[in-house]
């Protein structure tokens, strides 16, 4: 729950909640919400000063290995580009897990009329110490970004006076071949460091990225997760009425 950034005055707490179902994360535990949160925050927060949110970070970041993973992330993008197309939207976020780095940056494209939110292409900067596998190390970032954009997306248990809505593979929204952005991965060796986790923490930054980038498309805060489960104007993600 800690922040990575330079906060001379901060107040940490966690706030737990009944549910009527049961819940868990199932790849970055509880890092996934947390870093959604702090950085949809970051990014309003330099929306508001009117600063760049890369920049932003970076100002309020002392260290070194996630500045690196940003600048890593931000250079391969070409942030933020000069000519961004209408209703496209770029979103960057960052995070920490496990002794791991991970900065994420998104291009998404918002159709005003359907309200579907398609993710263009991403960019996931990942460093985890030493690598020992690349190939390997390449596939876990790969499919923690997908798989991150289904929660951040789509994913969600529709359920009414006690019923669930949509308990079948068949109504469930999960990432598809069709949703798949262009996608790199860079991947910083650092081979003064142990090798730590790679599993987990490249989910982290996909959410808040797409979420921010949302915001840049649309002037949309969205502030809870699934983003758009039934699209920006209450459809789905393929445009179709959802119950």
């Amino acid at each position: 729950m800690d922040t990575p950034y330079d906060v001379p005055d901060k107040k940490i707490q966690f706030h737990p909640s009944d549910s009527p179902l049961r819940q868990g994360s199932y790849r970055g535990l509880a890092a996934t919400a947390n870093t959604f949160a702090r950085e949809s925050i970051m990014n309003d927060l330099a929306v508001d000063l009117k600063m760049d949110p890369l920049a932003f970070r970076l100002k309020n970041l002392k260290e070194q290995r996630m500045k690196d993973v940003l600048k890593a992330a931000a250079e391969k993008f070409g942030w933020p580009g000069n000519s961004i197309a209408p209703n496209h939207g770029v979103g960057i976020a960052c995070g920490e897990e496990k002794g791991s780095y991970i900065a994420t940056c998104v291009e998404v494209a918002v159709n005003p009329d359907s309200g579907v939110v398609k993710v263009v292409r991403a960019v996931a900067a990942f460093e985890c110490g030493a690598i020992i596998n690349p190939n390997h190390l390449e596939n876990q970032i790969s499919g923690s970004v997908i798989q991150g954009m289904g929660g951040a997306l789509f994913e969600w248990i529709d359920f009414k006076e006690g019923k669930i809505l949509n308990a079948h593979f068949s109504q469930y929204r999960v990432p598809r071949f069709g949703d798949c952005p262009k996608l790199d991965v860079v991947m910083l060796n650092r081979k003064d460091i142990p090798s730590l986790g790679a599993g987990e923490t490249p989910i982290l930054g996909i959410a808040p990225a797409i979420r921010n980038a949302i915001h840049n498309a649309s002037g949309k805060k969205l502030y809870t997760l699934p983003l758009v489960p039934k699209g920006i104007h209450g459809k789905s993600a393929d445009g179709l009425e959802q119950s």
